[in-house]
């Protein structure tokens, strides 16, 4: 009986775990593409950009 509990409870954590999954926003940034240029030191936002970031490359 214990092994077969043993074998249940991991069976059960594997299920558990197994199903977690992370899911990535592609087209939404934390910062506004202003911020982001304060951060970086840029002289223009246009490539932090939502519309401008495809363009360049930068996903």
């Amino acid at each position: 009986m214990k092994s077969m509990s043993k074998v249940i409870g991991v069976v059960f954590a594997v299920l558990l775990f197994g199903s977690c999954s992370v899911h990535k926003n592609a087209g939404k940034s934390a910062t506004a593409p202003g911020q982001v240029k304060k951060i970086t030191g840029a002289k223009s936002a246009k490539a932090y950009a939502p519309g401008q970031r495809k363009k360049n490359g930068n996903d």
